[in-house]
């Protein structure tokens, strides 16, 4: 008979989202009953956020759990499920992992043992398990799951703070590509803001503190008005000779970043035609410029 409720959990992958998620599991009232991590280093560090219950060995350690949670990094997902799915104890349990990308086919094995599926994934970017467990209430969660399942990811999902939203298995890759831009890319583009500031003689920590506001200022502007109407500077303005400054400036001194700024600019372009601040010959002509045509 399918188990109505979830109270017990294991955890496998005791990195910082595994071991912060057992951290707020355990404060808002679930019984973490194992955390188990090959790495010895990482079952050290877990110990302070989940106390002693953890283990090196997979092997039955999820028989006192009526949840399994798999935190592994992707590649391992798939080989843990299976050496657990081997077990007749896992049917009736819930078996869920957390990664973003990744479907539910990488829980196969534990569906075809009895057991009920779900993905969670934490919409957040986490620095330090400490961050991570400031960070994950109030965070938006993509779930995927079966009919039966679903209920249950949600109710965790909330319980840890969080709000559900539903991904479908073929969603998954996008969502979490969006999930990159939104923070990987991000980050990857201030390294390229202090990179250009730093060539021309100011300090990375003076960088951080003059284009931080600004970022900031734009991230607000994006909350209250959304990303289209929040778009300013030369492009939405129409301002092709700033625009020309920037593309030389580039080639001449950074020209690693001339491609990233042309692929930019061009959905620049779209973003102020939908905001209707640049006419339609004015985004032809930068986008002229932005293929490197003479003007």
């Amino acid at each position: 008979m399918q188990r109505q409720h979830f109270h017990k959990f294991a955890i496998i992958g005791a990195g910082m989202v595994g071991t912060a998620i057992g951290f707020l599991l355990n404060k808002a009232g679930y019984q973490v009953t194992v955390v188990c991590d090959k790495s010895s280093a990482a079952l050290k560090r877990a110990l302070p956020y989940t106390g002693d219950n953890v283990s090196s060995k997979l092997q039955d350690i999820w028989r006192q759990a009526d949840c399994i949670l798999i935190t592994t990094p992707d590649d391992a997902i798939a080989p843990a499920c299976e050496e657990i799915a081997i077990s007749p104890d896992i049917k009736g349990k819930l078996v869920f992992h957390m990664s973003g990308a990744g479907g539910l086919d990488l829980l196969a094995s534990a569906k075809q043992a009895g057991a009920s599926v779900a993905s969670i994934h934490p919409l957040q970017s986490f620095s330090s398990i400490d961050q991570a467990i400031k960070n994950i209430p109030g965070s938006y969660f993509g779930v995927t799951a079966g009919k039966t399942a679903l209920p249950h990811a949600k109710n965790i999902i909330r319980k840890l703070g969080g709000i559900p939203i539903v991904i479908s298995d073929n969603q998954k890759p996008l969502y979490h590509a969006a999930a990159c831009f939104a923070s990987n890319y991000l980050v990857s583009l201030m390294n390229i803001v202090e990179s250009i500031y730093q060539s021309i003689g100011i300090k990375e920590k003076d960088a951080k503190k003059a284009y931080l506001p600004l970022v900031y200022g734009s991230l607000r502007n994006i909350e209250k008005s959304g990303s289209v109407l929040s778009l300013t500077g030369p492009i939405a303005r129409g301002d092709c000779g700033t625009i020309k400054k920037h593309i030389t400036a580039i080639n001449k001194n950074l020209p690693r970043y001339a491609s990233l700024y042309s692929s930019l600019g061009f959905i620049t372009v779209e973003v102020a035609k939908q905001k209707g601040t640049l006419k339609a010959g004015q985004a032809k002509k930068i986008k002229a410029l932005l293929k490197g045509e003479p003007s």
